[in-house]
């Protein structure tokens, strides 16, 4: 037979997929994948709950709802002064994830180059690769993942059409600095690129920092498209509720590609993110505070079993070494072995790499209940004293 789409076929599954199964099958607590295991506030899904029984449920208008177009474009101008039109610059999407697809085939085509940064959310390579772009990488490393200017402006040259930044950054939990930023405005203009910037966990930053996008900086606003979540700003990810903000020269042919992949997103999710979107500044500091909390909570059990723990400015995650633990001599072996002897499950940071990667460090996932984390540790504890009186 014809072979099928060669970006596509014979693809891993996923390293969150894997560590999920596993954590199924030997009943771990999963710290792997990134998603919270409770529900976001109630005000916003009983909304959900009432407009789908109450209507409408057919299609909303390609773009999203009004009034959340409205909503993210006031939450633009409120948290970062950036004065966003609702009508021609904001776009509804079913999640980030498409979201990046619509940019990627709009933006990018066959031969273009399209600068990433490593460690790389999965999904980045193959959406590159389908809209025929070229991807030239280069990578943060840990323990500090500072960004090197050398290595940044190895990347550009004439024939870069965008570079694909991921801040705050899963799965490092970096956050870009403002020299960092502006290092990467600075290539974008001299190079004439456009910047494609996944900012989902924009209101996921800790110890008091503040989100600043890309879009923001001087020469940035006509070549920049930011992407937000509804899943990752309300927990909850299982609506797939995204949105793109951009110049309206870039969001029309974006909307061209979104009208042939998802077309909507379900009216009564978009309504309910609106009002979410509206909350007071209360919640979002909150959120902030809450995860913090939980951070710190993990951090402290890791740190004392033995983990180095890596710091951490935002997002679900945090990295950890484990040198000396006798888990491993790989990130792949460390957490096989946690997911089977310990009953807990992590990520090994090498899968959100392309090859020659770091392999001392593993991702555990800390927005979860209290009482979750508690048992991970609890487990992780009573695993390495054994491992440790075994060996002795």
């Amino acid at each position: 037979m014809k072979p099928t789409n060669p970006v596509f076929t014979g693809i891993d599954t996923t390293v969150f997929e894997t560590m999920s199964r596993l954590a199924m099958a030997h009943e771990a607590v999963n710290l792997g994948q990134g998603f919270p295991d409770v529900d976001g506030p109630e005000d916003i899904r009983r909304i959900a709950a009432d407009t789908l029984i109450d209507g409408p449920n057919q299609y909303p208008p390609m773009l999203g709802l009004p009034a959340l177009r409205q909503a993210v474009a006031e939450a633009n101008r409120r948290f970062y002064g950036l004065e966003v039109d609702p009508h021609s610059e904001v776009m509804v999407t079913s999640g980030a994830t498409e979201a990046l697809a619509d940019c990627l085939f709009a933006l990018v085509s066959p031969g273009d180059e399209v600068v990433l940064i490593e460690p790389l959310y999965d999904c980045y390579l193959p959406l590159v690769k389908q809209a025929g772009g070229i991807p030239v990488r280069m990578r943060v490393t840990p323990p500090d993942w500072s960004l090197n200017e050398d290595a940044l402006r190895a990347t550009f040259s004439e024939r870069t059409k965008a570079i694909l930044i991921n801040n705050p950054m899963n799965p490092t939990a970096k956050v870009f600095s403002e020299r960092e930023l502006q290092l990467i405005a600075d290539l974008c203009l001299e190079h004439d690129a456009y910047a494609i910037c996944d900012e989902v966990y924009e209101h996921l930053v800790f110890d008091g920092a503040r989100h600043r996008p890309l879009m923001c900086f001087d020469g940035m606003r006509e070549r920049t498209v930011r992407i937000g979540s509804a899943g990752k700003t309300f927990s909850l990810t299982g609506w797939k509720v995204g949105y793109i903000s951009g110049p309206a020269a870039l969001m029309d042919p974006i909307a061209k590609a979104h009208q042939w992949l998802t077309f909507t997103t379900p009216p009564n999710l978009q309504k309910a993110v609106a009002y979410g979107l509206g909350k007071e500044d209360g919640y979002f500091t909150g959120l902030a505070e809450d995860l913090m909390a939980k951070r710190d909570r993990m951090a402290s059990g890791l740190a004392q079993l033995g983990f180095s723990v890596l710091p951490c400015a935002a997002t679900y995650f945090l990295t950890c070494g484990f040198d000396g633990l006798g888990l491993g001599r790989t990130d792949v072996e460390a957490c096989r072995t946690l997911v089977t002897r310990a009953g807990v499950a992590a990520v090994p940071v090498s899968a959100f790499y392309g090859s020659d990667a770091p392999t001392g460090y593993i991702r555990f996932c800390f927005c979860k209940q209290d009482a979750v984390i508690d048992e991970a540790l609890v487990r992780l504890g009573a695993f390495l004293t054994a491992a440790r009186a075994e060996s002795a």
